[in-house]
């Protein structure tokens, strides 16, 4: 190869191969929002000072990079007395576990059951806030004891659901013994 060549390679080599270097359009790319890890069969208790205080189960658990949960097959909690006997009962059809704010959210046919009282509470959304020890919705409920059915809009209540609130209550009635409730 002549010497006129060989420079003109030299010089326009590196050009070339500047010029194909490829193009990432880092626009396109997207941070992954989907689950980190999936778990069945979640068994899980909660103890204060060696005493059982509640016990969550479900049949899925998928957990997000944020450490929130989500319980897509449902979630039963239960909650104890100091004695470690069963007091309350609640359940979903759908859960939610919010890490930063460290609530669980309960969609669909969700269910509350006082069974000191035989009181029962019914919503199609209910949140539970473990720190402040309540239970409150701002959707329609239905609440029930041996005597009465209670409906209204919006409810706050203690986590045992042994005091409640509704905020905008209406449609009671007193049941009649042997009524098919």
């Amino acid at each position: 190869m002549n010497w006129y060549l060989k420079r003109l390679l030299f010089l326009f080599l590196p050009i070339f191969l500047l010029s194909c270097e490829a193009e990432v359009d880092t626009g396109i790319l997207e941070a992954y929002l989907g689950p980190v890890s999936e778990a069945t069969d979640i068994d899980l208790y909660h103890s204060d000072s060696a005493i059982v205080r509640t016990h969550l189960k479900a049949k899925r658990q998928v957990e997000y990079e944020t450490g929130d949960l989500e319980f897509p097959e449902g979630i039963d909690i239960t909650f104890y007395d100091e004695s470690g006997k069963v007091t309350t009962t609640m359940r979903a059809d759908q859960g939610f576990y919010i890490k930063k704010d460290n609530l669980y959210r309960g969609e669909g046919d969700v269910q509350v059951d006082n069974l000191e009282k035989n009181q029962k509470l019914s919503s199609e959304e209910l949140f539970w806030d473990p720190n402040a020890k309540k239970i409150y919705t701002e959707k329609f409920v239905t609440i029930q004891d041996k005597e009465t059915v209670i409906n209204g809009t919006g409810m706050e209540a203690d986590e045992g659901f042994n005091e409640y609130k509704i905020f905008k209550p209406f449609n009671s009635r007193m049941l009649i013994p042997g009524e098919g409730n």
